[in-house]
């Protein structure tokens, strides 16, 4: 993921006249979402440890899954410095590197796929979600691999969850919060990292959740959504705009104004009205229409963050922030 957010141009202009509430967004925001994705990613493990069948998986990835999206906005911190979100969601995937990556590491009966220690060392497009999204729903000739490899995915989640809580939750949360922590040593650098978390997520959502499959009217491409193949495209949107709603709540509270609260709620109206998981309405001129009024109102949204947030807290956002249209 976090190769491809947009980047951002961010300088303080001026004394902050209002803060951020940093330690709120790490003790009400952060490690409990950390915490939740640990505890769903470790169940995901514990149950292709004992029984890797498509059936009993499922539900655990399902929820596993919606953890890794509710907190993988957070691109600062122990996620950055261990590398962590491309090997969990390694989408966008335009050259199917994780389609190769599978058919690589079944066909070659490596040791990778029962050894946890060496499948750290497998390519990234095969050790997440979307490498268990295609080994849960799509047939497989080698069952035997097919089942060692999820469980070797499971395992890697459920440990990479592990680690990033116990990161926050053992002290980062509480250096971050102080502002005493590596790249994060002044109170300007963590609510620079806040706003930025939330800005470039909301950029990702227009840009690449949205935008993506949208392609062009002459030229959409729905087999480009994320996570199309289990039905989660519109449930990523769900929950990733939730988690910007929330982190907005928490961390910019005396900043945020009705009108984007609302902007917020309409966005949210907008997806929720879709029936359509997967986004393949992209390429029907009726559903697509509604797909693009909801990645509208996303834009509305980034607008107003990059107004009222980034103007409140004396932080300048490049226009990059706010392109893509």
């Amino acid at each position: 993921m976090t190769r491809f957010f947009l980047a951002l141009t961010v300088g303080v202009l001026t004394a902050l006249p209002l803060a951020a509430d940093t330690g709120k967004a790490v003790t009400e925001h952060i490690l409990p979402r950390y915490a939740d994705f640990a505890k769903q990613a470790r169940a995901l493990a514990d149950v292709a440890s004992k029984d890797c069948t498509v059936t009993e998986m499922l539900p655990a990835y399902t929820a596993a899954y919606d953890a890794w999206i509710a907190v993988s906005h957070i691109q600062f911190g122990p996620v950055e410095s261990r590398g962590s979100a491309p090997a969990l969601s390694y989408w966008p995937d335009p050259k199917n590197r994780t389609g190769k990556a599978i058919a690589r590491l079944m066909a070659e009966d490596t040791s990778a796929l029962t050894d946890p220690e060496e499948f750290k060392e497998v390519s990234i497009a095969a050790q997440g979600f979307p490498a268990l999204e295609r080994l849960l729903t799509e047939d497989h000739p080698d069952q035997d691999a097919s089942c060692d490899l999820r469980r070797a995915i499971a395992t890697f989640i459920g440990q990479t969850a592990g680690d990033l809580n116990g990161d926050w939750q053992s002290g980062y949360g509480a250096g971050f919060a102080q502002a005493e922590v590596p790249s994060y040593q002044t109170p300007e650098e963590t609510r620079r990292a806040l706003y930025t978390a939330l800005s470039t997520s909301l950029a990702y959502l227009h840009d690449q959740r949205l935008g993506r499959p949208l392609g062009s009217f002459d030229k959409p491409y729905p087999t480009r959504a994320e996570a199309r193949r289990s039905g989660r495209s519109l449930r990523h949107i769900l929950l990733n705009l939730g988690a910007l709603q929330d982190l907005t709540q928490v961390a910019f509270a005396d900043v945020t104004t009705p009108a984007l609260s609302s902007s917020f709620q309409e966005a949210i109206a907008r997806a929720e009205a879709l029936d359509d998981p997967s986004l393949a309405g992209v390429a029907d001129p009726a559903k697509r229409f509604k797909i693009e009024v909801l990645q509208r109102a996303v834009r509305d949204v980034q607008e107003l963050v990059a107004k009222q947030i980034a103007g409140a807290l004396g932080i300048a956002a490049g226009f990059n922030a706010l392109d893509g249209d």
